[in-house]
C-alpha cells in the first residue's frame, strides 16, 4: 500500500496502460473495433480515417477504430486535422497537437485537488481551437447550436463546400490569429471566402441565387409611385436592390459566431463527458459511520459501473483532518485508507479525486464518516 496522498503512474506505465484500459473502449464489434464519439450530443458530416477504418460520423458523431490508432478528420474535402488519438470521447480540444498536450497537464483547485475543469478553460483560449470551432459551427445547417444539440453538417453544404475550395485565393489556416482567420476586409479570409460560397437554404430559394449586378440595378426601371402603375411581372430597381441585401444578408461570416459562442458550445460539451464519465463510478459506501474508540484502519473503494476499475492516478484528502485522517491512497487497488482520530459527535468529508485510465479527465467522488 502507497503511503503518499498522491499517487502517480510514469509515463512509461502510462504508456504499457493505455493499451490495457477499458474507458478508451465505447463499444466493440465482432471485428474488435470499438466505436468512439466526437462531442457528447453529437457531430454529424465529417469524415473521419484510421489505419484501418474509413466512414463518416453520424448523428451521435461516432467512428470506429483499433485501440491505438489515431484519427484523420475532414469535412468534405478539406482536411480538419490528422494524428489525434482515437478515443471513448473526442472533442476540438483535441485537434492540435499544442492543446492536446495541454489537457495532460491537470491543475489544483483551492482544496489541493488535481482537476481538469481549469486547464479545459485554459486550453478554451487557443486561438487554434476557437477558430476551428468558429468556422464549424457556421456549417451547422442552423447557424445557431442549441443547447443539447450537436453539429449537422448536411450533404448539400459539403457539396458547396467542395466546390468552392478550388477558388480560395489561400488554404484554410485555422492557427493563425483571430484577426487574420476572422478578416472580412479589404479581403475577406480563405475561411469567409469559402462560407460566402456555401447557402444554408433550399436550392431552390431566392437566397440561393446570384445577386443582381449593379448593372442589372442601374438597367432596371424605377418603381412607379402609383401602385396601380406597377407591373407585377416587372422587378423594378428598388426591387433589384432589397433583393441583393438580402441575399448579402444571408451569407454567413465568421463575426455570426463569437469567441464567447464557441466557449459556451464548448463548455456545456466538456462539462457534458465530464458528467457522463463521473457517472461511471461510484464509491462503495457513501456514508460510514464509527466510535470514537474504533481508531483502526478503514478503507474506502472507487468502482466502475458494469466493469473493472482501472485508474491511473488517485488523490485523497480529509475536509476536518481533526476528526478523520487520511492513511493512504493507492491507484492500484483503487482504495483510500483512513481512520477516525476526533471525539464523539465530530465527522468529516473524504475527498477522492481520480483519473480513470486512457483520459486527462479527474473525476471526484465523497465518503461523509461520522463518529458516534
Amino acid at each position: 500500500m502507497k503511503s503518499a496522498h498522491r499517487i502517480r503512474l510514469s509515463l512509461a506505465l502510462l504508456s504499457a496502460l493505455a493499451f490495457t484500459g477499458c474507458l478508451g473502449d465505447k463499444s466493440s464489434s465482432g471485428s474488435g473495433t470499438s466505436t468512439g464519439q466526437l462531442h457528447f450530443n453529437g457531430f454529424n458530416g465529417l469524415a473521419y480515417q484510421t489505419a484501418s477504418q474509413t466512414g463518416n460520423t453520424n448523428q451521435s458523431g461516432e467512428f470506429r477504430y483499433y485501440p491505438g490508432e489515431t484519427l484523420t478528420f475532414r469535412v468534405g474535402d478539406l482536411t480538419l486535422v490528422s494524428g489525434v488519438p482515437a478515443q471513448h470521447y473526442v472533442t476540438l480540444l483535441e485537434f492540435f497537437e499544442s492543446t492536446r498536450s495541454a489537457l495532460q497537464i491537470p491543475t489544483v483547485d483551492d482544496l489541493g485537488l488535481s482537476t481538469h475543469t481549469y486547464t479545459e478553460q485554459q486550453v478554451l483560449e487557443s486561438a487554434a481551437v476557437m477558430n476551428l470551432t468558429r468556422f464549424l459551427m457556421l456549417l451547422n445547417w442552423t447557424e445557431n447550436v442549441a443547447e443539447g444539440d450537436g453539429i449537422d453538417i448536411r450533404g448539400r453544404v459539403i457539396r458547396q463546400l467542395n466546390a468552392a475550395l478550388p477558388a480560395l485565393n489561400s488554404p484554410i489556416d485555422f492557427t493563425v490569429s483571430e484577426s487574420e482567420f476572422t478578416a472580412t476586409s479589404p479581403v475577406p479570409s480563405p475561411a469567409n471566402q469559402l462560407l460566402a460560397s456555401i447557402c444554408f437554404y433550399p436550392e431552390d430559394d431566392e437566397l440561393c441565387q446570384d445577386p443582381p449586378t449593379q448593372t442589372e440595378i442601374d438597367n432596371a426601371p424605377a418603381r412607379p409611385d402609383d401602385p396601380d402603375a406597377r407591373d407585377p411581372d416587372i422587378e423594378y430597381r428598388e426591387d433589384l436592390i432589397a433583393k441583393k441585401e438580402r441575399i448579402a444578408n444571408s451569407v454567413r461570416t465568421l463575426e455570426d459566431i463569437t469567441a464567447e459562442d464557441a466557449q459556451t458550445y464548448l463548455t456545456r460539451e466538456l462539462e457534458a463527458i465530464s458528467t457522463e464519465i463521473a457517472n461511471g463510478y461510484y464509491l462503495n459506501e457513501d456514508v460510514a459511520s464509527y466510535p470514537a474508540s474504533d481508531t483502526g484502519i478503514k478503507s474506502v473503494a472507487v468502482r466502475q459501473i458494469g466493469g473493472s476499475t482501472s485508474i491511473a492516478e488517485l488523490e485523497a484528502i480529509s475536509t476536518r483532518p481533526q476528526d478523520v485522517q487520511v492513511q493512504s491512497a493507492d491507484w492500484q487497488s483503487a482504495e483510500v485508507e483512513y481512520f477516525v482520530a476526533g471525539a464523539p459527535g465530530g465527522e468529516s468529508e473524504l475527498l477522492m479525486s481520480f483519473r480513470p485510465e486512457n483520459t486527462y479527465r479527474w473525476v471526484r467522488k465523497q465518503l461523509r464518516v461520522i463518529i458516534r
